[in-house]
């Protein structure tokens, strides 16, 4: 009996220490989780803290760049870096002068193109408006002022230059340009606007161009504007320059009012016409196919012509620029013309 009790009682601790070893090796994994959890928490703050501190960083470093940046250059810096500020100031100083030079009548162009052999002092510079589909028109204006070959020569004697006025076609060297220098080729009878084109609705324009190219051109007491549906009579209209010549700034033609075209798609309608007061009446203006200029005022127009207002008739536009002027209004009736089919007929026709 006593030998048996001692294997009982060492079967039963073998048990006792399997089962404190089991507990044990449970238990180790509970405990192995929450370490694990907070490395993981620790390698994240980390990471996190040092991404917090990059972008820290890099915004330093982005607003110190930004402020470091160069600032948008005005026209004014850009000139002054590129050292041009005192030719700037030159600039304009040479464009005041000129412009005093061309209203003192100091034009570097004049004479310089003119088909005028001589530097003489003219009487009048004739310009005859004619467009591209008026060949006809010319030949017969041809015919009839310019029936001989030296005709134009012979004017000019008498102080009188004359020339068929047109600009140039919408689309540059075409058929029409071609036909025209072809022309002005044969019958060197041609003035050429080659800074304008040509097209009813730029007549005002046209108007512009024609006293400010030749007040350049040539110089002469009188400037005259003449449609090519009317036949002058040279006599009658170089009796007439001769008896105004001692009146400064004239502005001669057949004077007139009326009544302005409002209606859109009637002829002569004025675009705008409201600026022209409660009345919708014109001014009084040389109306029709013909008026005269004095030098002065055609210098005027070449001075200040590129902030001259242009209404949709040239003859109202030139109107509406003597107003501002103390121009000479001479009210000729041999200037007024009435219409005859196409043609107008003029007193001095």
């Amino acid at each position: 009996m006593d030998t048996n009790l001692p294997v009982t009682s060492s079967k039963s601790e073998r048990r006792s220490k399997s089962k404190t070893l089991r507990t044990t090796f449970t238990s180790q994994p509970s405990l192995l989780m929450p370490f694990l959890s907070c490395l993981a928490w620790l390698y994240l703050a980390g990471r996190l803290w040092q991404d917090a501190e990059n972008r820290m960083l890099l915004a330093n470093l982005f607003n110190l760049n930004l402020a470091q940046r160069p600032k948008v250059l005005s026209v004014e810096d850009k000139l002054m870096v590129l050292g041009c500020k005192e030719l700037e100031r030159r600039i304009v100083d040479v464009e005041m002068e000129l412009t005093l030079a061309k209203s003192q009548g100091y034009l570097k162009k004049q004479l310089k193109q003119s088909g005028s052999s001589s530097g003489k002092k003219l009487l009048a510079v004739i310009g005859v408006y004619t467009g591209f589909g008026g060949r006809l028109r010319r030949n017969i204006i041809r015919g009839s002022w310019m029936s001989r070959s030296d005709v134009l020569s012979k004017l000019e004697e008498r102080g009188i230059i004359v020339r068929f006025v047109i600009g140039r076609s919408p689309n540059r060297g075409d058929s029409l340009d071609r036909n025209i220098d072809e022309e002005n080729l044969s019958t060197k009878d041609f003035l050429i606007l080659d800074h304008h084109e040509e097209a009813q609705e730029e007549l005002p324009n046209k108007t512009k161009f024609f006293f400010s190219t030749a007040v350049q051109m040539w110089d002469a007491d009188f400037y005259v504007k003449v449609d090519d549906n009317v036949a002058l009579n040279f006599d009658d209209l170089i009796e007439l320059l001769e008896s105004r010549h001692d009146k400064d700034s004239a502005y001669i033609g057949c004077m007139k009012s009326g009544d302005i075209v409002v209606e859109e798609g009637r002829p002569w309608y004025e675009p705008e016409w409201w600026k022209f007061g409660d009345q919708k009446s014109y001014f009084r203006h040389a109306a029709g196919s013909i008026f005269i200029l004095s030098k002065n005022l055609a210098q005027y127009i070449n001075i200040n012509g590129a902030s001259l207002k242009a209404y949709a008739h040239d003859d109202i536009s030139v109107g509406s620029w003597m107003m501002g002027l103390q121009a000479t209004y001479i009210d000729d009736s041999r200037l007024c013309c009435s219409y005859s089919g196409q043609d107008k007929v003029c007193s001095l026709a």
